[in-house]
Parts: structure tokens; sequence; C-alpha cells
């Protein structure tokens, strides 16, 4: 049988009919179907399916996610096109294999033992001897030896001018017909079983069944029924979300454009959430236990969801899938940066909002996230004088054996404790991000501090002010020194004092000297005098673009040291006058506070930067974990499991078993045969070589090598 790859020929109906059907049932059709698939494929792995719409918008740009969306390219595998496409992908193949399997039977029951003697001289394994007896004895001989080996023989009687002739008809390596089916068939039952399993009958009821995509939010059970599927929809793949100590069971299926919810047969009752993690910070094992309650008879069966290890219950297979917070509450302290703001305490909870009123301000917080394991690098910095005596075999070994992943730098991690973030939203709908620690961090420079993050949209990184912890390990003392560097008032006080504290009390002209330099540059760093066009009005960017602007480049290099060391002093002086204000004990002069000053310096340089009026720090949180399952039915899983079968027999089938067929002639040769014999085979091979020259030496007795 020789393979085509035209289509069924249909002689009625009109020419564009049988033109379709011929394209429709060729392979090539086929061929460039499956080609359509791989390339929709290879775009759904690459690019990532089902993000928000904002996601890329950010990554992709405007235009670029405006066509993922036209196309349904953020959503390939359900999308229309793609559907249609396997829909016509198993017509097209089923044809192929309605057309081809007649043959192939046809074939297989054929021995071929009508072809012409004088035809075997053209085969490219060919061989010819003289054997004892007459040829149908001969004849019988060959067809038993043949039949012994494993093949089909089939023996024919002629009639020729010398006398009575007998053609022996053999076939082996059937199996490779029946691997071109199988191969096919295989084709066939994945993609069906991709269709069953996939969006094909969902979008059918949306379509048929009067059930539309739900845009709207809200709660799940206000939901109309004209957006819930049935439980005796035979398919669907979505995701549930349990908080601990809860039930649901409704699941979300999420199409391209909305949601439809799914009714399952039971109720999830998550009873505990288990979650383990490496020492990088990422979770290393998380799993559920759950109880699962039946809606009809109120069974209630206990189990445990892993990953990789479900739980099936009514034809409904339970994964885990992910984790998320299941409605945490936490307790914020807002901590005012301006001065005349009162700090206050409020409560929420993760993924609800708070109206604030700031005079005729209003904001919306709005409860992001709680994480209360964050696992950071805080490798601080290597000491460049290396001990070039110093042996470390151990070292040596490890960075050249080991896990392929290692790094050169080393990397210490640690648990620096909970943190949240929050958006503050303005009255015009503008929001920014804010991701806060609850403790203070020691980044490997000595010095504690509190990491307050900000960010304007969610593509970009969190900028962090760190500001120092004080002894008590709060931001009493830095919020002082803020809210005093504002008031003009003790600004002067400290200057007078530090002054004082600076210049010999005999020479009173440099204290007043020293006391207008103090002033200048303290109202320069708290923002006042600073240039129109400074940006930020404050801190030391204020103090370098009033140095450009009056004194000459020569001279600023010096000049900046005595400014930057007036500043510090008299700045030290503004801590100790707060510290003597609320009764604290004052700071003395240790390299401890010294890194705080320095600390200090630079974060009220930065804090001008700062978007917000206040900083809401973490107090008290109580964490409630949720579970994200992913629940399917899917009778196209055993059909897909029977294709992958078929398709491993198929390829098995064609690449090693080869299919052959043998003709041995034998006619009259005086009291003798004169016996010829041709190998014809579907792959020329070292193989089919060795097996032509054992077959002609055993059944004619040729020689090894000797080909006519």
């Amino acid at each position: 049988m020789t393979t085509t790859t035209h289509g069924l020929r249909v002689r009625s109906g009109s020419q564009a009919w049988r033109a379709a059907v011929e394209l429709l049932s060729s392979m090539r059709f086929a061929i460039a179907l499956l080609t359509i698939i791989c390339i929709a494929s290879i775009i759904g792995t690459v690019l990532k399916q089902h993000e928000p719409a904002n996601n890329y918008v950010n990554q992709f740009g405007p235009f670029w996610a405006l066509l993922f969306e036209k196309f349904s390219l953020n959503a390939v595998y359900s999308a229309w096109w793609f559907l249609l496409i396997l829909t016509f992908l198993v017509i097209s193949t089923t044809l192929c294999i309605a057309r081809s399997t007649p043959k192939i039977f046809a074939d297989l029951k054929v021995y071929k033992e009508s072809i012409r003697a004088q035809s075997l001289n053209a085969f490219h394994h060919k061989a010819s001897a003289v054997v004892a007896g007459q040829p149908e004895a001969a004849a019988a001989r060959v067809g038993q030896a043949l039949a012994k080996a494993g093949w089909k023989v089939k023996l024919q009687r002629r009639e020729t001018p010398a006398g009575e002739g007998w053609m022996v008809a053999a076939k082996a390596g059937a199996a490779n017909k029946f691997g071109y089916i199988a191969a096919h068939s295989a084709i066939v039952l994945v993609c069906i079983g991709g269709l069953l399993d996939g969006d094909l009958v969902v979008r059918a009821q949306t379509w048929f069944n009067g059930k539309t995509i739900y845009k709207g939010g809200g709660m799940i059970a206000d939901v109309a029924p004209e957006h819930r599927l049935s439980m005796r929809n035979p398919t669907f793949r979505g995701n549930l979300m349990v908080a601990e100590g809860t039930q649901s069971s409704t699941a979300i299926l999420a199409q391209s454009d909305g949601v439809l919810l799914q009714d399952l047969p039971f109720a999830v009752e998550l009873k505990k959430f288990i979650v383990e993690y490496y020492s990088t910070g990422m979770p290393k094992l998380f799993a559920s236990e759950i109880v699962v309650h039946d809606r009809e008879t109120g069974a209630q069966t206990p189990a445990r969801v892993e990953v990789n290890h479900p739980f099936s219950y009514k034809g409904v297979e339970i994964y885990q899938s992910s984790f998320d917070d299941g409605g945490s509450s936490v307790q914020l302290k807002a901590v005012p940066l301006v001065p005349g703001g009162k700090p206050f305490e409020v409560e929420g909870v993760i993924g609800s909002s708070t109206e604030l009123n700031r005079g005729d301000e209003k904001m919306t917080l709005e409860y992001q996230a709680l994480r209360v394991i964050n696992v950071e690098n805080l490798t601080g910095q290597t000491d460049s004088a290396v001990d070039v005596r110093k042996v470390d075999l151990r070292g040596a070994i490890d960075a050249r054996l080991g896990a392929g992943n290692k790094t050169v730098t080393h990397r210490e991690l640690r648990n620096v404790g909970p943190s949240i973030t929050y958006r503050l939203r303005d009255a015009a709908g503008q929001a920014r991000e804010y991701h806060n620690y609850m403790l203070p961090v020691d980044t490997g420079d000595g010095v504690a501090a509190f990491l307050l993050g900000v960010r304007e949209t969610p593509a970009e990184s969190f900028r962090y002010l760190r500001v120092p912890a004080d002894e008590n390990a709060s931001m009493d003392t830095f919020l002082r020194l803020r809210a005093d560097l504002m008031d003009p008032a003790r600004r002067a006080a400290a200057v007078q004092r530090y002054a004082t504290r600076a210049v010999d009390p005999q020479r009173p002209e440099l204290a007043e000297q020293l006391a207008a330099s103090a002033a200048k540059a303290l109202a320069l760093f708290a923002g006042e005098g600073a240039a129109a066009s400074a940006t930020p009005r404050g801190g030391l960017q204020a103090i370098a673009d009033f140095m450009e602007t009056n004194v000459p480049e020569a001279e600023r290099g010096r000049a900046g040291e005595v400014l930057v060391r007036i500043l510090n002093g008299v700045l030290f002086e503004l801590v100790q006058m707060g510290q003597e204000r609320v009764g604290a004990k004052p700071l003395d002069s240790s390299e401890k506070t010294q890194g705080f000053m320095t600390q200090a310096v630079l974060s009220l340089s930065d804090a001008s930067l700062y978007p917000a009026p206040m900083v809401f720090q973490l107090v008290d949180f109580k964490q409630v974990q949720a579970s994200v399952f992913q629940v399917a039915r899917a009778p196209g899983r055993n059909i897909v499991y029977l294709g992958c079968l078929f398709l491993i027999l198929g390829i098995f089938a064609m690449l090693y078993v080869r299919e052959r067929r043998l003709w041995v002639w034998m006619a009259p040769n005086g009291d003798a045969t004169q016996a010829t014999m041709a190998l014809s085979s579907n792959r020329q091979t070292l193989d089919v070589d060795r097996e032509f020259d054992l077959l002609k030496s055993r059944l004619i007795g040729a020689k090894t090598g000797a080909k006519e």
C-alpha cells in the first residue's frame, strides 16, 4: 500500500463541496493544523496566561496588550479559534484514518502471490540457486520453514511450458500498518480529550444554555443563576479558595472576559493549612487538612491534600494549587511624618479598606497583604583585607564541588519578621502602594532601621525609607528630631546651644558667626530658603544646590565638609534637647550613637521624598491562612491516557517493526528445481541485508553475500 497526501475523492456534489472534502480529509491539511496548534502552544507557554490586563500593559505596553486581548493570546487554550482548530484537526485526522484504514486492511489480506516470476529479478534483494527435489516438495519445505519462523505463507501452483511450478508468497511485520492507524488514532483521542476537558463544554453552555459571563463583584451567594453552572456539568476546571475554619462549595471558572461559577456536589472545609519553608523563604511544602461535606447525604469525609497528591470525590479531583491570606486581622499605628499630626490606631482585615479623614482630605486605606515570614539576603560588606596565611580546605572544596546552582557571592539569609502591604488611595482614585516591616532590620551597617517601602505602580520595585530605631526599638527619637527640625524656635535654640559649646566663651564674635552658619545650614536642610527650582526643597540636596549657587567651585569641597560637620553637630544638639524634654536618657558619644545620627541625617534628607503624610506601622496581627484548590471534573483524562498509549504503540510499531514480503519461485529444472528468491521491505536497513542473507542460505542454499 502506498500512502498519499490527498484526501477523499467524492464523486457527487458540487465542485466546491468535493474540493472541501478532499482538502479536509487530506494529510497535508492535518499537518498544517497540527503545526498551527504547536505554534499556539508555544505562545501559551511563553506568554503567561489569564493574567490581569494591567500586567500585560505594564510588561508589554498598551499596543501589545490590546493585541493579546483581541486575539485571545492571553488565554490561548480557551480561545474560540484554538478550540475550532482542534475540532477541525479531529475531523481531518478521522477522515484520514477512514480513508486509509480500508486500504490497510485490504493490503493485509493480500499475499501478492500472483507476482510474475520475471519481476523478482528487479528487486534489490534477490538470489537464485538450484535445490534438490521437485518444485512442489521444495515449495512445501520452504513454506514450512517460513511458517515456523513466524511468517504467514501462501503457496500458488502454476503451469509453465517446462512443467509445474510453485510460487511461495510470505509476509511478516504486519503490525507496522497497525502502527499507522494507532498513531493517527492517538491524535484524535488526545484532541477529543482536550476538547472535553477544555472550555468547549463550558462555552457551549454559554452559547446554547442561556449562561452568561459574570463581570461584576460582590458576594458569591448574590450571583444570579444565569452565571452559575449546574452540579451535573460533565466537565469543568476551576479554583476554590477556602479560609481556615470555613467551607466553600462554589468554584470560580476564569474566562477571558469574566468568570463563571460552578456549584459543586460537596463543600470543602479547611481544618488546617500546613506550610513549610526552605532557608531561602520559598515554600517547601504546603498541604491542607480538609473535610468534604456531601451536600446530598451530609456525609463528612476527612482528607489531606498536598501538591501532586490530589483527593478525588464523586468524580471531582481536588488539587492543592496555592495558598493565600484568608482574612487576617491587623492592627496598625499611624505615625505622622508632618508637624501637627497625631498618632492613632486603626484595625482592619486583609482585603478590606478603611476610610480616613484628614481635614478636608479624604483617603482610603486598603489592606493588601500580610507576610509573616520575610527571608532577605542581608550580606554585609566584605573585608577587603584577606589573610593569605589562612587555610580553608572545606571552603576551597565547596567552591569547586557540590551543587551546580552555587554562586561565588556569599549570601546571608535571615528572617526579618512580619511585614504589611497597603495602599493609600486619594479622593481622585489615585493610589500608591506601601510595604513596611514590623520590626527594625539591621542591614549590615550596625544600625537597626525601620524599612518603609513605597512604589507608584506594581511594575516598579519598592523604594525604602530607612528610619533608624532608638534604644527602645522605636521610631520615637527620630520622629521627635523631625518635628523639632520643622520648628524654627527649637532650631534656633539648638543652634545657640551648639555655638556656645563649640566656641571659646572668650570669643563671642566667632560664636555669632558659627551660629549664623549653623542656622543657615539647618534652615536649608529643613527646606526653608532653598532655591525655587531645587528638588527636593530640603535635605542634603538643598544644601548642595545652595553651594553650587553661592560657593566658588574650587572652595566647594572644603565648604561642604564644614557645613556637614556643623549640620551634624546642630542635629545632635536637637536630639539631646528632645531627650531632655521627654525625660529620656541623653545620647552618649559612642560609636552606636554616631551610627544612629548618620542614618538619621540620611533619613531626614530622604523623608521629604516620602509621598505620604503618615506611616502605618504594624503593631499586632492575627494570621488566617487560606488554601487555594483546583477542582476539576475531567472525563477526557482517561481518553488522553488511552491516546498516549496508542501513540507509544504506534510509534514503536512504525519505527521498530519492519514490514517484509518474500517470494520464492520454484521452477522445474530436470530432476532438480530452480529457485528464485526476492525480498522487499518498507525500510532498507542493515538488518534487512542480514536477514536476507540468512533466509537465502537456509531456504534455497544460496551463498551468503551473493546477489544476482
